[in-house]
């Protein structure tokens, strides 16, 4: 049986790429490499990494088998390196919102902005992010340890703008790790319920209108929920949140 991966625990040892290099291929015309990584992204994403085969992805590539694994070693590197392209073009994301001298705030309200628009652009990222939560493994593999480095760069960066923002006054003191958990929540859970979402929604999840729609109902909630009121005193939730910790 192979080792499945587990929840974002994921990324090829030997890629040492950074998103300026992500953005270096994307103005490349499309090799087979990347074609396959687009078809695995959108088969993982469907089914989940025990739910497909490397012959499916290879023919659904229009490639052979063998063609396949000049690319990649197995199924599970393959996986992983799908699940490394997704974060960096978060991590890009990231970088580039919060690289002006904007006040956290601003910073905040940009990147979910554009995190929703990446989703909407890309409708496997949320359903693939959702389905790596659940995904068991017997064994680590060393192919992990690049995408958990990114991982844990991304989600150590976002607390950081958080409890500058709290430290700053622009944001209430409330329990970072809670709140960054409340974020990941409502931005991929919504793009990730499919069937399920439309139905309460009553509209196609990935419409323009709906999209802009989620990005007003975001922000609103940071607005009413976690950002300081002008009238309110800094850290007059703290004994309600339980503080920044």
């Amino acid at each position: 049986m192979e080792p499945r991966p587990t929840g974002w625990s994921v990324g090829p040892h030997h890629l040492h790429q950074s998103p300026s290099s992500g953005r270096r291929r994307v103005a490349e015309a499309p090799s087979s490499r990347d074609k396959i990584l687009d078809v695995a992204e959108a088969l993982f994403a469907r089914r989940g990494f025990a739910g497909i085969g490397l012959r499916e992805v290879a023919d659904s590539s229009g490639l052979s088998k063998s063609a396949l694994f000049h690319h990649f070693r197995s199924k599970e590197q393959l996986y992983h390196e799908v699940i490394l392209r997704v974060l960096l073009r978060i991590r890009e994301r990231f970088d580039a919102d919060t690289a002006s001298t904007d006040s956290p705030r601003a910073q905040l309200e940009r990147w979910i902005e554009d995190l929703i628009d990446t989703f909407a652009e890309h409708p496997t990222i949320p359903r693939l992010l959702l389905r790596s939560l659940f995904e068991e493994e017997e064994a680590l593999a060393p192919e992990a340890e690049v995408c958990e480095a990114q991982l844990a760069t991304i989600l150590g960066d976002a607390e950081r703008l958080i409890r500058r923002g709290i430290e700053c006054g622009e944001l209430r003191r409330v329990s970072t790790p809670h709140t960054l958990l409340t974020l990941i929540g409502v931005i991929v859970f919504h793009f990730a319920s499919g069937e399920m979402g439309e139905r309460i929604l009553g509209r196609p999840l990935f419409s323009a209108e709906e999209v802009a729609r989620r990005k007003r109902e975001v922000i609103g909630l940071l607005r009413h929920g976690l950002f300081q009121r002008a009238n309110e005193e800094p850290g007059t939730s703290k004994s309600r949140a339980g503080g920044s910790s």
